[in-house]
């Protein structure tokens, strides 16, 4: 059996670090982040894929602070567009392919329904211009690019919506969240599972990967409050924290960043395209709690 090797831009993040854990039968993961491997640094680019030689490269790598792009907006493009446009061009130089990891936020959220990948996009702030300007470099550097755009990403570790539920959760008996957002919650482990998919199949026969745009989101849709409630129905079942929460607008929450209030995308090309629909989202929810719970990983 041939090995696959892949190259995962990004080590510590949410969906590097999913990856990391599920790697496939036969294939060489190789995660590379700094000081290994700078994507901002085009030499960095050049001597990793010289060292490893991908025959797929994932990016994995991104600026996700949204409120802080707000005053840090060159950071941002610097990571989302400039690095991951360089990225793409350093794979296609290789003949290798790219999968790169995108935003609901390219969309400003006023539409009534789930959006779809022809829909028109209207970044609302910063981060999300970063990450449209970080779609087109990535198609245009890179005739192999799949961009999967996805949202509201949680999982066991680093900074995301369940963990921060569970920390603050656990000395406050009620939380007020936002119930007028809805989006489709989606755990990194979903995400790597798709990933790994397309790799794959890659891997088997070049002729499977299709270029472009995809949405790949989890099963379902949810407000910020909802999926709290569900967070905590699952934690409290668990033996962990089980606060109230108080349903309020948008507007009780100022934010940096104007969010969109419709984030859902729909999955219905990734499936017919692909093959993968991800798990609905309250299943994955109830696996990542319990193993927040079983830990206490919200505090780590």
């Amino acid at each position: 059996m041939t090995t696959l090797t892949v190259l995962i831009a990004g080590r510590g993040g949410q969906v590097a670090r999913a990856l990391a854990a599920s790697v496939p039968e036969g294939v060489n993961a190789v995660c590379l982040g700094r000081p290994e491997m700078d994507i901002t640094d085009s030499a960095s680019i050049a001597r990793a894929m010289e060292t490893v030689a991908p025959d797929i490269v994932i990016n994995a790598a991104a600026y996700t602070a949204v409120d802080q792009a707000e005053s840090e907006p060159e950071a941002a493009r610097a990571v989302n567009a400039v690095a991951a446009g360089a990225l793409a061009q350093a794979a296609a130089a290789r003949g290798a392919p790219i999968l790169h990891l995108s935003t609901d936020y390219v969309f400003n959220g006023e539409k009534s329904s789930p959006y779809v990948e022809s829909d028109p996009v209207a970044p609302l702030g910063a981060y999300g211009r970063s990450k449209l300007e970080g779609e087109r470099a990535v198609a245009a550097g890179n005739p192999q690019a799949v961009i999967l755009r996805t949202a509201w990403v949680y999982s066991p570790w680093g900074k995301n919506f369940a963990r921060t539920m569970l920390r603050v959760g656990e000395t406050r008996e009620e939380l007020a969240v936002v119930h007028d957002q809805r989006g489709n919650p989606t755990s990194a482990g979903a995400i790597a599972a798709g990933l790994w998919s397309i790799a794959q199949g890659y891997g088997r026969e070049a002729a499977s990967l299709m270029p472009g745009v995809f949405h790949m989101t989890a099963q379902g849709e949810a407000s910020w409050a909802e999926f709290a409630e569900e967070i905590f129905a699952v934690s409290a079942a668990a033996g962990g924290p089980g606060a109230r929460i108080k349903r309020i607008t948008t507007a009780e929450y100022p934010t940096p960043t104007q969010r969109p209030a419709n984030s859902r995308l729909d999955c219905s090309a990734l499936a017919a395209a692909y093959g993968i629909t991800l798990p609905p989202w309250r299943d994955s929810t109830r696996s990542v709690v319990e193993e927040l719970v079983r830990t206490k990983g919200w505090s780590a």
